[in-house]
């Protein structure tokens, strides 16, 4: 059994590098931010201490065998319920699978750290930091190429709408996740027409553009805010 200081220097860090992943999230606003990962990074690693010696006392009486891994075990398994109220599903995208994998990845240092593996616990949280925090600027540049895409549209009254887009899109074009048809707070002759797509490329959004612009009715067209 190891002493009171050494249970709370343990539960003091898993607090600490919980925080760090913890203030990344909360940076970019997530739900799950810097006091959530503190707290199951904490629980995690007081679950790991009681299943490691909580039952110490236990040992002493006949055919008792002790499997320390039991309870801890239970964190990987009882964190995904987290993990799954910080994924949204917004239209075709998926958000808040990084954050449910980085409170996944937080409960497992929590267990690193309970169970006195201090090295793995911090090696972890530098690389969970990394990348989180360092690789998603490449994934921006090099892998994102496609991105979401919007377009408001200024036309005559009545003259756009949901099914005249899609044919001006043609089959196989990108999907319409949105359609917003507002009228004019200048002309009331006049419909401002706000058209949310899914990703495209910059080549195939400027041909999109250009066929919407060309649609009938359609007195302007500028990239959407």
């Amino acid at each position: 059994m190891i002493g009171n200081i050494e249970l709370l220097s343990r539960l003091v860090l898993a607090a600490l590098l919980g925080s760090v992943i913890g203030f990344e999230r909360e940076r970019l606003n997530w739900a799950a931010g810097l006091r959530t990962h503190m707290l199951v990074c904490v629980g995690s690693s007081l679950i790991m201490l009681v299943s490691a010696f909580g039952f110490a006392d236990a040992l002493g009486e006949k055919n008792v065998v002790l499997d320390p891994s039991r309870v801890a075990a239970q964190v990987v398994s009882g964190i995904g319920f987290l993990g799954a109220g910080a994924i949204l599903m917004r239209g075709e995208i998926v958000r808040g699978l990084t954050t449910a994998a980085s409170l996944w990845s937080v409960a497992g240092v929590g267990l690193a750290v309970g169970g006195g593996m201090y090295i793995a616990a911090i090696g972890a949280t530098g690389i969970m930091l990394i990348i989180l925090a360092g690789v998603k600027p490449l994934e921006r540049r090099f892998i994102a190429v496609k991105q979401e895409r919007n377009i408001h549209l200024l036309a005559e009254r009545g003259s756009v709408s949901l099914d005249s887009v899609h044919n001006a899109l043609g089959a196989g074009s990108v999907r319409v996740k949105q359609f917003i048809v507002q009228q004019s707070e200048d002309d009331p002759e006049i419909d401002s027409v706000q058209i949310g797509l899914s990703r495209a490329t910059d080549t195939e959004f400027a041909i999109i553009r250009t066929r919407l612009a060309a649609m009938s009715g359609v007195r302007e067209s500028r990239n959407g805010n």
